[in-house]
């Protein structure tokens, strides 16, 4: 078996790790090219696959396709694994149609909060969720800006470093899901100030 566990070998896993989410920063970028190319439309499952596949490379065994079993997250029950397929397929659509529309696509973090919100609620890989959910979330910016943006901590890094208003975002998020209401702005205004963090250095 290629994959390394973390309990088994933790320094080597977490060099992996490390080494792994430098990959899919390049990735990313390559990415986010071929979007400001093609246009939204290129942000498709098999650009989120390539994503995960890179953040979770030999550490997991499924990286890069939809989960096929239950998933748990602390307080939070994503949907049943025959769900994924259809939820990301809404998913998509959901990004695509709002991509011009005014309403949630205005503001210009409001769509990728949307993304970075809506992938840690269905949870669609085994492995490395979070890390791809922050990468689609990126893109999303970037191509929203209409560039690869400059600034040596990316948005994704910083996140990473801040992680308590994340998690209060993503749970504001759900608890406005849960009463019938889409609302993602506190996610957006957290995006907002991480990038105005990124685009000042």
């Amino acid at each position: 078996m290629m994959s390394v566990r973390e309990k088994e070998h933790p320094d080597l896993y977490d060099r992996i790790q490390e080494q792994n989410l430098l990959r899919q920063y390049d990735l990313l970028t390559n990415c986010i090219e071929i979007g400001l190319a093609k246009g939204i439309e290129a942000f498709d499952k098999y650009t989120l696959w390539a994503l995960n596949y890179a953040a979770v490379a030999n550490i997991a065994q499924f990286g890069g396709r939809y989960r096929e079993e239950p998933i748990y997250v602390s307080d939070h029950v994503p949907p049943r694994y025959q769900e994924v397929p259809h939820q990301m397929d809404l998913f998509f659509s959901f990004i695509h149609e709002n991509w011009t529309v005014n309403g949630i696509g205005d503001h210009p973090t409001a769509l990728a909060a949307y993304a970075l919100w809506r992938l840690n609620w269905i949870h669609p890989f085994v492995e490395g969720n979070g890390r791809t959910a922050r990468a689609a979330c990126y893109y999303l910016i970037c191509l929203k800006q209409g560039r690869v943006l400059p600034g040596k901590k990316i948005v994704p890094e910083r996140i990473r470093e801040n992680r308590d208003p994340y998690y209060s975002a993503l749970k504001a998020a759900d608890k406005k899901w849960d009463d019938g209401h889409l609302d993602v702005s506190a996610m957006a205004g957290y995006l907002a100030e991480l990038l105005k963090g990124q685009l000042s250095e």
